[in-house]
């Protein structure tokens, strides 16, 4: 059974220099508009059970493509088919009444996805406590931060059990706790072999969440396939056309983290979702992180063909904590020469691990192919499935000595020179 069936999809706007042309056009029936193509000939099918991933770069078409989908756009020709019950998760506020309290728009989004009274009711108390909104759960969502919005559009989307989800980049303003409680039940979503439509930046979600993808570049599909083929293809594209930008100015702090406030709102309902947000108990942390010779010396520039151990000191935080970790050489905070986890490699311990235990985790990279310049090392520890990170941690600033030669990289070879007459 095809869930989600596109075929030849179009999508145009109108777009005028001055809302008076509007009038004059209807008028005159003299066109004063410009049409702009957002999205042409898009054809595709989702099986029952699969997921399917869209990215591409800012402007693409990847939420208007979500929002026809899901019928808040109608496409100006071909066809969309949606076998089952369809629920949304798109922009923040999306589908909720800003006057409305948590609780009525609860009532309010199920109905409008076709759930009877009677099971909203029953679906209530657990959405709330998905949720984790409280008290707020009776203040005007027009008062809700951006996260608390996240919350309670995710718990009334996938509380209702639908046929198909469809998730718009929503879930990256979360809490990391909410965040893992989001992923869990997202995997669950899968493990019922439901349809999922996902669109996000986040390229590891992509591959790990999603069993195709779809490349939009340009209001077309650039490539459609496999998640961990065109993700890798895209990747390529993004990193071959990225104009770089100054390694300290977009490298973060020494401890890895960052700011991420949340703008005010009405009757300090944003500040108090915040402190609660920040009594989350972290899972582990990275007390030490260290790149250092074969030798154990330290390290701050590194010769090309050159063995080095990469090295984190892990603290567990909580009980029962099973993960993954991972090492990559940066370029730049979002820009990654090569990385390494333990996801899907065996005979590595991940667990559980309990509070209190102190542990090293250590990786050694042979024979280091970058011929010349400067790089970080980043590290991180991720929970068990692998898609939700606990912390990441960067090193200090690494030199690469530079060598005779032409290029970025330098690789291990031998060469060989044979007559003609000693082959035989």
């Amino acid at each position: 059974m095809t869930r989600i069936t596109v075929n030849n999809l179009h999508k145009e706007f109108k777009i005028y220099d001055r809302p008076q042309d509007r009038l004059y056009e209807i008028l005159t029936r003299r066109q004063r508009h410009k049409v702009y193509h957002v999205l042409s000939d898009i054809s595709f099918a989702v099986p029952d059970g699969q997921s399917i991933g869209i990215i591409g770069d800012n402007g693409a078409g990847k939420s208007t493509l979500l929002k026809m989908l899901v019928g808040t756009l109608q496409p100006t020709s071909g066809t969309i088919d949606m076998q089952g019950q369809v629920a949304a998760l798109l922009e923040l506020g999306a589908g909720f009444h800003p006057e409305f309290t948590g609780r009525k728009n609860i009532y309010l989004n199920a109905s409008l996805l076709g759930v009877p009274d009677e099971n909203i009711h029953e679906l209530e108390q657990d959405i709330i406590e998905f949720s984790e909104l409280g008290q707020f759960i009776d203040r005007p969502v027009k008062t809700y931060s951006s996260g608390m919005y996240v919350r309670l559009a995710f718990s009334i989307a996938t509380m209702v059990k639908p046929d198909i989800l469809v998730i718009d980049e929503a879930l990256s303003v979360g809490d990391m706790a909410f965040q893992k409680k989001c992923v869990e039940r997202m995997n669950e979503f899968r493990a019922q072999r439901k349809t999922m439509a996902f669109c996000s930046h986040s390229m590891f979600h992509v591959q790990e969440l999603c069993d195709i993808a779809i490349w939009l570049d340009q209001g077309k599909i650039r490539e459609i396939g496999e998640s961990d083929k065109v993700v890798g293809h895209y990747e390529h594209f993004c990193n071959s056309k990225k104009v770089y930008h100054s390694i300290r100015e977009d490298m973060p702090d020494e401890s890895g983290t960052g700011s991420d406030g949340e703008a005010g709102s009405e009757d300090g309902a944003t500040d108090s979702a915040a402190k609660t947000e920040a009594k989350q108990v972290q899972d582990c942390r990275i007390n030490k992180l260290s790149v250092r010779s074969m030798d154990g010396e330290d390290l701050t520039s590194v010769q090309a063909l050159q063995d080095i151990r990469l090295t984190m000191e892990v603290e567990v935080l909580a009980d029962n904590i099973e993960g993954n970790f991972g090492f990559a050489f940066m370029k730049s905070s979002e820009e990654p020469i090569a990385s390494f986890l333990t996801t899907s490699v065996e005979g590595v311990e991940k667990g559980p691990f309990h509070k209190g235990d102190t542990f090293e985790v250590s990786l050694v990279v042979r024979n280091i192919a970058m011929r010349v310049g400067d790089f970080y090392v980043l590290g991180g520890l991720a929970d068990k499935s692998g898609l939700l990170w606990y912390e990441t941690k960067f090193s200090k600033q690494l030199h690469i000595d530079a060598n005779k030669g032409v290029g970025p990289l330098i690789m291990e070879s031998q060469w060989s020179v044979v007559r003609e007459e000693e082959k035989e």
